[in-house]
């Protein structure tokens, strides 16, 4: 197959996917793959190979081209090529919950010599870096990435990115327990959408008003909740969107448990951790779990939440995820202190205050924890954060963490 007949195909293949015909768009790209001479035309193929299957979930598969495109690049020896395919290497492991190794990647990316691609994906690079630090529970440093990668964003006049970048974000004070920005951020993702995102993949719509769900029903508007994620949950059926949709159906079943409908809500966690499981989402199953137990918590069974419990503990521990290993304690202290075991107690008493530690969950101007309930927070220029009110009430002129000047504000 030479070159022109490769570009066709690639486009063919394009159309198709575009169309929602996954499946033949696939075969057409596997039959580049396996035919093809040209190695240009076999590395864009393989990105779109690395695309498609992330947006279906399998992201082992995923994960299997990015590495080809790797070896791809490297035949080519041109430099824009091989930050691309790292970047595809970072994202597919991203995906998988290995963050280390999505960071280690990044890091390859942001070492290579600055060249055209560069200046366009130092942004994605930025992101993906951020969301890895998320994963692991290391504020600080996801917050300087989703920082870098955003001022990509504006310089660039990437509203793609922005919008991405703002899902994330709305993530991280999710965590954090700010719910207003948690809310503020996928709603300015929202305008994004529908000022620029005329000719934009319909995912974008349905990942900001997933996290406007989340948001939502973190601040007690279940109405609205139960709105948004309908909204996504739609977008993310006509597309084919697994990932997607096991979020969803997390935050159904979260919705549900909120308003006390225990039983609605074990079986969109049942549904919910059957997609997760599928496509090797370890920290989608951990939030699944905690929410199981909880349900069970609340139906006093507390044998039965414990059971949930220790499963999600040994996911949380695999990923590195410090915040569902704060949670899963703090929770596993109240169901010790009621069965009155005290050496069960303590021992989680321990390894919370040991998890908020590795986390610094903690105000660095009043000493209280951070993320323990709903508070405004605000992050100084060297994204340490803290409390609004403490800021405010001391008038602080430089980070009491690091001593860098607080004097031009925070990034938000």
């Amino acid at each position: 197959m030479g070159q022109d007949q490769t570009k066709q195909q690639i486009e063919k293949g394009l159309q198709l996917y575009q169309s929602n015909q996954t499946e033949k768009a696939l075969q057409v790209w596997m039959k580049v793959l396996e035919k093809s001479s040209d190695l240009v035309g076999r590395f864009r193929v393989l990105g779109c190979l690395v695309t498609a299957h992330s947006e279906m979930g399998r992201y082992k598969e995923m994960l299997k081209f990015a590495v080809v495109q790797i070896d791809t690049a490297r035949e080519l020896e041109d430099a824009n090529f091989l930050l691309e395919s790292y970047l595809n290497l970072a994202r597919s492991n991203e995906k998988l919950c290995e963050f280390h190794k999505t960071i280690s990647y990044c890091k390859t990316c942001l070492g290579l010599p600055c060249t055209r691609a560069g200046a366009q994906l130092g942004g994605q690079v930025s992101l993906s870096m951020g969301n890895a630090f998320l994963g692991l529970s290391l504020f600080q440093k996801a917050l300087e990435s989703f920082e870098k990668a955003l001022r990509y964003a504006h310089n660039n006049d990437d509203a793609m990115l922005e919008c991405r970048v703002c899902c994330s974000l709305g993530s991280f004070y999710a965590q954090v327990k700010d719910y207003e920005k948690a809310l503020f951020f996928p709603c300015k993702a929202a305008e994004l959408v529908n000022d620029y995102g005329k000719g934009w993949s319909l995912k974008y719509r349905a990942m900001s008003q997933y996290h406007m769900a989340v948001a939502y029903r973190l601040l007690g508007h279940l109405g609205s909740a139960m709105e948004c994620c309908e909204e996504s949950m739609k977008i993310a059926l006509q597309h084919g969107d697994r990932p997607l949709q096991a979020l969803c159906l997390l935050c159904f079943a979260d919705i549900h448990r909120s308003r006390g409908d225990l039983e609605t809500a074990f079986p969109r966690y049942d549904s919910a951790m059957s997609i997760m499981t599928e496509i090797g989402n370890r920290l989608g199953q951990v939030q699944v779990l905690l929410g199981v137990a909880k349900c069970w918590v609340a139906r006093k069974a507390l044998d039965k939440a414990l059971d949930a419990i220790e499963r999600a503990q040994d996911l949380a521990e695999e990923v590195g995820n410090k915040l569902s290993q704060l949670k899963l304690h703090c929770l596993s202290e109240s169901i010790y202190r009621s069965k009155g075991l005290q050496r069960e107690l303590r021992a989680h008493v321990v390894r919370f205050h040991e998890c908020v530690e590795e986390t610094e969950l903690y105000c660095g101007l009043c000493g209280e924890s951070i993320g323990e309930k709903n508070s405004r927070l605000q992050a100084l220029p060297c994204s340490h954060i803290f409390h609004f009110r403490c800021l405010q009430n001391n008038g602080t002129r430089s980070c009491p963490n690091c001593r860098r000047s607080s004097m031009k504000p925070g990034f938000v």
